[in-house]
């Protein structure tokens, strides 16, 4: 039998959560590292992650507060289908 995606997360979500955990690291483990994403992350880092945090240290009006951030967050994960 051969389960999509969606049947092997759903059958995984009706495990224990010490299951869970233990076979999402596996899963996790299993999967070998990709350099062009590694590079990729890593270049993002430098320019754009960087670039962001100056602007917002140059200009704090612009943070949002993290119980605004939660709270859409929150909203948009319980609307998920």
């Amino acid at each position: 039998m051969t389960f999509s995606a969606s049947e092997f997360y759903e059958a995984g979500m009706s495990l224990p959560p010490d299951v869970r955990k233990d076979v999402a690291l596996r899963l996790l483990e299993s999967v070998e590292s990709d350099d062009a994403f590694d590079e990729a992350v890593e270049s993002w880092l430098q320019t754009d992650a960087a670039a962001a945090y100056d602007a917002l240290k140059a200009d704090p009006t612009r943070a949002i507060p993290a119980e605004g951030v939660r709270a859409e967050f929150e909203a948009k994960w319980a609307a998920r289908p």
